[in-house]
């Protein structure tokens, strides 16, 4: 089979990599040999039981997998920091037997590598986005626009773009402006939208929600730095307004007294708040118990390139979407398919009109059935690997 080497600073053990990385390589790992090479958060490696469980399924799967230790200080030059040692990692596979035939690079980082094994080998390598990396760090408050280490990620963009065999690409929103961006380097460049997917056998429709109390969701990081937590309390104030009754909960690894000093939820209904982490297996049946589920974040051009990945999660249970515009292909499909709100600002007045619009929705009793079938249509695991597979046999024919 061919052989292919994968590189990623996000870790296999986390929840993304969980949900992003190994559903992907369970299905490519059929039709390719896979060298995987992860950063894993000391955290996840701590719990020694799930690693190895991790450790058997690679084997099983005859999928070699190299963990390094993730570093998230100091900012912004962790990412950097982690080049040499990457490259060092990357490099000695060309020691073994058979060599990597092809690289895939998810991210800017792995694919500053992947870019020079590509000079210095030959390799053809993809450059899978994700999304407009040095936009969302601009954005997140972790880089200045205009500086030094700005310019060399844009320059990297630049080339990457260029120079690899193909591209992916998260959103047709990201497609659209980096063709604007760069018409040269793009011009005869192969390009596929892969969008987040989810393992839909996992995420089931679930059973109707009940009509009461509301159970508004949350789920993933919201201290992130590009996740608009005042939006979210504005709009439980307006959820609570409509509802006393309504109940709250935050699904996230974020720290729960963070969260909590962040959010600053309102008296009125703070005590009807819940704050939890949860593992991966656990995330289909409390997304079930969510009558819908909140995701704001900055619009702007660090979030063209965005694909939420509890966007499909829950729209595979069944469970509408509340979004705000601005964010990758999000509106597209929420205003294209009916299967959520969207809130066009964080005033009382659009707010309350946001909860009214999907206060509306939800008695609609078709709704269960196009969240579902928009998830099969634009979000699946299966659709998503088979279109990655498509790329590779395109490269490697």
């Amino acid at each position: 089979m061919k052989q292919v080497l994968y590189l990623t600073r996000n870790g296999m053990l986390e929840p993304l990599g969980q949900s992003q990385i190994f559903p992907y390589l369970c299905g490519l790992s059929r039709n390719y040999e896979i060298t995987l090479i992860s950063f894993e958060k000391p955290s996840d490696v701590a719990d020694s039981s799930f690693l190895h469980r991790a450790r058997v399924q690679c084997t099983e799967l005859a999928l070699r997998w190299i963990p390094l230790r993730f570093r998230m200080k100091p900012r912004p030059l962790a990412p950097a920091l982690a080049i040499p040692q990457l490259a060092l990692v990357a490099l000695c596979q060309w020691r073994r037997r058979p060599r990597p035939q092809l690289v895939h690079a998810r991210s800017y980082v792995p694919a500053a590598i992947a870019l020079l094994l590509h000079r210095l080998t030959g390799v053809p390598f993809i450059f899978d986005m994700r999304a407009l990396w040095p936009e969302e760090l601009i954005t997140a408050g972790h880089l200045q626009r205009g500086s030094l280490l700005h310019r060399a990620l844009l320059g990297l963009e630049r080339r990457c773009l260029q120079e690899a065999s193909a591209v992916v690409s998260l959103t047709q929103a990201a497609v659209s402006y980096l063709h604007e961006r760069y018409p040269r380097e793009l011009s005869g460049q192969r390009i596929s939208v892969i969008p987040t997917c989810a393992d839909l056998r996992r995420f089931q429709p679930a059973d109707p929600a009940p009509a009461a109390p509301l159970v508004i969701g949350c789920i993933g990081t919201v201290l992130s730095g590009w996740f608009l937590i005042d939006w979210l309390r504005a709009f439980f104030d307006a959820v609570d307004r409509a509802d006393p009754t309504a109940q709250f909960e935050l699904i996230s690894r974020d720290a729960p007294e963070a969260i909590l000093a962040a959010l600053q939820p309102a008296p009125a209904w703070a005590h009807r708040l819940r704050i939890q982490s949860a593992i991966p297996a656990g995330m289909p049946s409390i997304v079930e118990r969510h009558t819908a589920s909140v995701m704001f974040f900055t619009g702007g051009l660090s979030k063209l390139g965005s694909s939420p990945t509890r966007m499909a999660e829950v729209l595979g249970c069944g469970r509408p979407i509340v979004a705000n515009p601005g964010v990758g292909d999000v509106e597209q499909v929420i205003r294209r398919h009916r299967v959520g709100v969207l809130a066009s600002g964080s005033t009382t007045s659009e707010m309350d009109a946001c909860v009214v619009e999907l206060l509306a929705l939800l008695p609609d009793p078709e709704l269960a059935s196009r969240c579902r079938r928009t998830a099969e249509e634009l979000f699946s695991l299966e659709s998503g690997t088979a279109a990655y597979r498509q790329l590779y046999a395109s490269i490697l024919h």
